[in-house]
């Protein structure tokens, strides 16, 4: 639904906050950069004026990808966000210092004072930013008030996002035809369409919401001839409740308007996933080595108390449905079962240390391989077996769509309790619903706070 109401108002105001906000923010750590090395020194040799002409630049993708000044943040989100881009960008900056040999050339301290007080002026800045460009923004809806025609099911819900909305003026609905009963709460109906002109004068509306049915498309465009003369924004919302949406979004090809039903966040968004494939492989890379004398400890132990090998590869759906290998240590004796059976509670196929791995969680580590690979990431849907696919994708609607992401080791619907044993057609739907949630709602900021929830979750009841 939120898709549906982007416009270019919208999109613009968008844009003006990020840039506004971020060039008073770059233009304060450039400054700051200047400033410390001409107190220190008594003067600015050319390799800072280049260090503050590349933090410029390496900014712009680096806050794009955190979501830097994000209208909707709160301040505390937004000032985590901002961390998060200004790291990004000092760390663009170590690593292209190391590549061109120039370490020695820059003044540690002067560095360090730079990090730190660079990030406090942002945040210092960001604060009054932020709450000024919330504060023309609710200037702006005041302005914009609004009727909704229709009271249809679409319609109910539209006007309970936009109340939702703070200082939104949603003044009411309009009825086309037989009204059904309003939920309590909702605005109330102020008139029958064929009044619509002069309901629009009298309560002087200047944007209306039409939530009526593709099949009324004739009825559509007779109002909107109508409405040419109006003074008014109209915005159709299409009646897409029917189908089972992917990453929908709108957009114009070359003029013409475009409704994305189905697209993959990963192929409709390329900095998007380069930006998920970078954060995968760092933390996998360093999680590998920092993990290393843990790993070396589990697959002695697996080794040492069951025979067989120390790592369990399956067959598992990946990426667009094709098939990869996921890596576990082996938690099971080694058994030659011609159906693939899930873990069940009190398995007598599970070893005594399989159980404390599988337990713990810890017998899903060597899928940090799998990210560095990239056949997994960090956080996604979780890998089934293939032959669980082969079942459930002709009893749940959508549930090949789950591949339209990498397969993580994670995932949204792991931290909401959708762990262990899927014995019920029930339970196996309620983990697709959050699967395909994570997918329309994927963000690197999301990863994040699912990657930081995790190591809460990996004591659940339902793990064995």
């Amino acid at each position: 639904m939120d898709n549906h109401l982007r416009i270019n108002r919208n999109t613009t105001l968008k844009g003006l906050t990020f840039w506004g906000q971020w060039i008073m923010g770059q233009g304060f750590v450039v400054a700051l950069l200047l400033i410390l090395v001409y107190y220190q020194t008594g003067t600015v040799e050319f390799y800072y004026r280049i260090c503050a002409t590349l933090t410029v630049l390496a900014s712009v993708p680096a806050y794009t990808w955190c979501g830097a000044y994000a209208k909707k943040d709160n301040y505390l989100e937004g000032l985590v966000r901002l961390l998060m881009g200004w790291a990004m960008t000092l760390a663009a900056l170590a690593v292209l210092a190391f590549l061109c040999k120039a370490n020695e050339l820059f003044s540690r301290q002067i560095i360090l004072e730079w990090a730190v007080c660079g990030y406090i002026g942002q945040a210092l800045l960001y604060v009054p930013l932020h709450g000024f460009s919330k504060y023309y923004q609710r200037s702006l809806q005041i302005e914009r008030r609004t009727l909704i025609v229709g009271t249809g099911e679409l319609a109910q819900g539209l006007a309970n996002k936009l109340g939702s909305i703070e200082h939104f003026p949603l003044v009411g609905l309009v009825s086309t035809g037989s009204s059904p009963l309003l939920t309590p709460g909702l605005p109330p109906v102020v008139g029958p369409q064929e009044e619509l002109l002069e309901l629009i004068k009298t309560h002087d509306i200047r944007r209306l919401y039409i939530t009526l049915a593709l099949s009324e498309a004739a009825q559509i465009e007779a109002m909107y001839v109508d409405l040419l003369d109006a003074n008014v924004d109209v915005v159709w919302v299409p009646d897409l409740n029917s189908l089972t949406l992917l990453n929908h979004s709108v957009s114009d090809v070359d003029g013409l308007p475009a409704i994305h039903l189905n697209e993959s966040p990963l192929t409709s968004k390329p900095t998007a996933a380069l930006s998920k494939s970078l954060l995968d492989k760092t933390v996998a890379l360093m999680a590998i080595v920092l993990l290393s004398p843990f790993l070396l400890i589990i697959g002695l132990a697996v080794k040492l108390t069951s025979p067989g090998p120390i790592f369990f590869k399956q067959d598992r759906h990946g990426w667009n449905g094709k098939v990869i290998q996921v890596w576990k240590f082996r938690s099971m004796r080694v058994h030659d079962d011609h159906e693939v059976k899930q873990a069940r509670r009190n398995d007598s196929r599970i070893t005594p240390v399989g159980r404390f791995i599988r337990r713990t969680s810890l017998d899903e580590l060597p899928q940090l391989f799998n990210v560095l690979q990239g056949h997994m990431a960090l956080v996604g849907p979780r890998p089934h077996a293939v032959a669980h696919n082969n079942y459930y994708s002709g009893k749940i609607l959508a549930y090949m769509a789950r591949h339209r992401i990498k397969p993580g080791i994670t995932g949204l619907a792991q931290i909401n309790g959708c762990r262990g044993e899927t014995d019920t057609i029930d339970k196996m739907q309620k983990r697709v619903e959050i699967d395909l949630k994570y997918i329309n709602n994927w963000s690197l900021w999301l990863d994040v706070k699912i990657l930081l929830k995790t190591p809460f979750t990996l004591l659940s009841k339902d793990i064995y």
